[in-house]
């Protein structure tokens, strides 16, 4: 009975114990990763004290003799050293966030150099074994160190046993380090000069985020670009900074248990494959706000720049400093809401069969794209057609699902973020990719879905095209470019031209000294300051021309270099072109004032400008056909299209749907020239204040030189309103008739290749101008003005000045000459005198007496008349080609 008791109190006790453990082992499986994490921190550094305690003060008691025996038995004389290891890994914990890159590497480091540490000691201590007592072993390098020399000494003697073990230990520092062996020479050289108080070299990271030396020789040559480079720069460069705790870039594990680390990716600041265009939908998935623990990364400021300007005199103009643009909150790469996400996703494809694995995922500022990989023979289409029953687990009202991602075997599902992230242009042009690019054109455009800078080269673009609705971010985008501009160019690299027909979106940038001609808000004069761009690429591709230059780059270092020199006896004054960037914040208006004259001028820049320095930028909120047409998307190979307001906008500005689900307020598709696919962006925020205290420093330094020829109002041809677009054709005709002195409504049907109302239109034109007579039926009309007069005929049809008249012509018979100009059927035709003759032509005198209407008429070459019974004659079926 007392055994059975006994054994029944201790059974109880047992189950009461297991499941406490259970109970707090599935607690400690609830807590999120982080508290995880510090608790393994914690615990570390818990044992370092107490492990110290023992170690080095020798602690009295249970507690101590029992820590003795296990670390010392363990590791010998080497478990003095054992606090500092614990201590250091628990801070690392804290301090780097969960499964960083480095903590395994760091890991097997310590091993490696623990197993030659204690079997260095056991060599030296006379390799004691485990029969001769505990003690010996305490005295030597433990367990540990027992197993690290004696089976080496068993086989190679001490004599090798000491060398193997220092060559490990050597390793295992070198893993510690992450420091390759062909870099160990570049890590003292670092060492010695972080020591002396040297800087240290910051051209380019390692894997690890250690700067790598370049050789003085390279770093020259790399520098310098090569014939042909141009060919293989992009418009647009993403780039990933460090992260806090780590550098590079790597997926974030979808769940605890399967972490999924990126091998090989792709380094900080290198370029990656153009990311594809999303659909943003609206979450309703709320996560709780946390405070942030995450610092903002320290950048270094942009370089100062001091440039002397030849159009200033000896005025000398620095950019603004990067602190006129504020800095932004530090980026999130996981939130409790990730994970709730990633826990849907998964329960989706296991509820309809799917072998497929959420495997982690990206967190931008506007949405996360969650990655997920399909098992053996599992076909994409069976996720791609889930698109609302995932929406619906995760409560989205959209869900864009690319199919596969570019560059991985795997499909991404985008989600937008209930925790939006602003993205400041000030932490785009303080990145490191930014930084490195010293081009005048390169503009800030935001962040990528991966969180990425990008940035873009608009004289790589060459032209851009911004489309989107009322509030999508479309004046922002155009504010930050002007900004970007402004902060890294000077008015001598770059210059402007800033057409505002709202009044409103570009004032702000009023008297900077970039510009060359004050900002116009007339659609007239915008079109006439198009005609002057197209005068200017004209002149510039002159001098291009004549001095054998391809590039207006390669002209400017010409003229730099003193290789351009003018002509003997020519005063001009070659300077270099800066570029020319061109902003039109509306486009639409100016469609509706001047449709003609603005597609004109529009296509020979976009077609031409690109080599003469010339840049456009169309922005317009109704991208629809007759605002686009197809001339100007031709010839305009980027765009930036924000949330459009249907399907068909979406197609007019990328050629593909996707941008009519986008979520507004900076949220777009960027296509540059080159890409295959658009990639999802969201656009960098300049506030109004930046903007005033960038344009504020640039216009104290300088004032604008405006160019008074750009808007100026070219001669208008006096066209009347009846002649319409059919001008060219009206000028076709009347040359027709006039040469052949027949006029017939079937020739210029068959002749100009027009329909039978078009070409009556022209005859009736051409009577109206008394080109030709009345209509006499089937026969064909009179031509009343000849051969020789064809030329100021067709210059009063295009409304051309026509020169004067004789001046032996007295007042008296200037009056019997027909006022308007053109030969009627009552007078014969007056031929004009141009300024090249030399001699006045003498007219008869007859003409003037009572018989000078006949003496006219009888002039004239006479006209067949057109018989029915004439087997020779043609009539107006004939003409046709038809037989009767």
């Amino acid at each position: 009975m007392p055994v059975a008791a006994v054994r029944g109190a201790w059974m109880g006790l047992a189950h009461a114990t297991g499941g406490t453990v259970r109970k707090v082992s599935h607690a400690g499986q609830d807590l999120e990763p982080e508290h995880r994490r510090d608790g393994a921190g914690l615990t570390l550094i818990a044992l370092a004290v107490v492990v110290a305690a023992r170690e080095w003060w020798g602690l009295n008691g249970i507690v101590g003799e029992v820590t003795h025996a296990v670390v010392a038995g363990t590791f010998g004389r080497v478990a003095y050293a054992v606090p500092i290891v614990l201590l250091l890994f628990g801070l690392h914990l804290w301090r780097t966030p969960r499964e960083h890159p480095a903590t395994n590497r760091m890991a097997i480091g310590t091993t490696l150099l623990a197993f030659a540490a204690t079997g260095i000691v056991h060599v030296a201590a006379g390799i004691p074994e485990p029969p001769a007592g505990a003690d010996g072993m305490r005295a030597g390098g433990g367990i540990i160190g027992f197993l690290a020399s004696s089976p080496l000494q068993a086989a190679v003697s001490i004599y090798g046993t000491i060398p193997l073990l220092i060559l490990i230990g050597i390793f295992g520092l070198l893993v510690l380090t992450a420091t390759p062996v062909h870099e160990i020479p570049d890590r003292f050289d670092q060492l010695r000069a972080t020591l002396l108080g040297h800087p240290a070299y910051a051209e380019e990271d390692d894997a690890d985020g250690l700067p790598v030396k370049k050789p003085r020789r390279t770093r020259a040559l790399a520098d310098e670009p090569l014939v042909g480079d141009e060919a293989f720069e992009q418009a647009a460069i993403v780039a990933y900074e460090d992260r806090v705790g780590g550098k590079g870039r790597k997926n974030r594990p979808a769940m605890d248990t399967t972490p999924v680390p990126e091998e090989g990716g792709p380094r900080p600041g290198e370029k990656r494959p153009t990311a594809p265009g999303v659909l943003a939908p609206s979450a309703t998935v709320k996560a709780p706000l946390e405070p942030t623990r995450l610092e903002a990364p320290p950048t270094t400021p942009l370089p100062a720049r001091v440039e002397q300007l030849s159009l200033a005199g000896d005025v000398t103009y620095t950019l603004p400093d990067n602190s006129v643009l504020k800095q932004g909150a530090p980026h999130k790469e996981r939130s409790e809401a990730n994970d709730r996400v990633v826990e849907s996703l998964t329960n989706v494809l296991d509820e309809f069969g799917i072998d497929a694995q959420v495997t982690g995922f990206t967190r931008g500022p506007t949405v996360t794209r969650y990655i997920v990989e399909l098992g053996p023979g599992i076909k994409v289409e069976r996720v791609t057609a889930l698109s609302k029953n995932i929406a619906y687990a995760v409560a989205s009202a959209d869900v864009r699902i690319l199919s596969p991602i570019p560059g991985k075997s795997a499909i991404g599902i985008e989600i937008p973020n209930p925790d939006k992230e602003m993205v400041c242009l000030g932490d785009v042009l303080r990145s490191r990719v930014a930084r490195d690019n010293h081009h005048p054109m390169v503009m800030g455009v935001g962040k990528d879905v991966e969180g990425g800078y990008v940035i873009a080269n608009l004289a790589k673009m060459p032209h851009l095209l911004v489309a989107g609705a009322t509030g999508s971010g479309k004046s922002s985008f155009v504010n930050s470019m002007i900004t970007s501009i402004l902060m890294r160019a000077t008015p001598d690299e770059v210059r402007m031209v800033l057409v505002d027909p709202k009044r409103v979106e570009l004032t702000a940038y009023e008297g900077i000294p970039h510009l060359i001609t004050p900002i116009i808000t007339n659609p007239k004069k915008a079109a006439e300051a198009l005609q002057w761009v197209v005068r200017e690429m004209d002149q510039r591709y002159d001098d291009l021309a004549a001095y054998g230059y391809k590039h207006v780059d390669d002209f400017n270092k010409a003229v730099k270099s003193g290789k351009v020199q003018p002509l003997p006896g020519s005063k001009r004054v070659i300077q270099p072109y800066p570029y020319l960037l061109v902003v039109v914040d509306e486009l639409a208006d100016l469609m509706m004032v001047a449709p003609r004259d603005v597609e004109e001028c529009i296509v020979r820049i976009t077609q031409l400008a690109r080599a003469a320095g010339i840049h456009l930028v169309l922005a317009t909120q109704r991208p629809s056909v007759d605002v686009v047409t197809g001339l100007i998307k031709a010839n305009v190979p980027s765009r930036m299209a924000f949330a459009t307001s249907s399907l068909a906008d979406s197609r007019v500005v990328l050629d593909q749907p996707g941008a009519e689900k986008l979520l507004g307020q900076g949220d777009a598709l960027f296509l540059p020239m080159g890409a295959s696919k658009p990639m999802r962006v969201q656009g960098a925020w300049v506030t109004e204040t930046e903007i005033q205290d960038a344009v504020a420093h640039v216009t104290g330094q300088l004032k604008p030189t405006y160019r008074e020829d750009v808007t100026v109002v070219a001669a208008k041809k006096n066209l009347d309103d009846d002649i319409g677009d059919d001008l060219d054709l009206l000028l076709q005709a009347t040359e027709l008739v006039v040469t052949t002195q027949f006029g017939s409504t079937s020739m210029l049907q068959r002749k100009l290749r027009v329909g039978f109302a078009k070409a009556g239109r022209l005859m009736d034109l051409l009577e109206s101008r008394g080109v030709v007579g009345p209509s006499e039926g089937s026969k064909a009309r009179d031509v009343l003005v000849r051969p020789d007069d064809l030329e100021t005929t067709l210059a009063l049809l295009r409304g051309d000045d026509i020169p004067d008249e004789d001046p032996a012509f007295d007042n008296e018979a200037t009056d019997e000459v027909p006022q308007a100009g053109v030969p009627s059927i009552d007078a014969p035709p007056v031929t004009s005198v141009t300024p090249s003759s030399a001699q006045t032509q003498q007219v008869p005198t007859d003409r003037y007496g009572p018989d000078a209407v006949a003496a006219g008429l009888a002039s004239r070459p006479q006209v067949e008349s057109w018989d029915e019974d004439d087997e020779d004659s043609e009539d107006a079926w004939e003409l046709t080609g038809h037989q009767r």
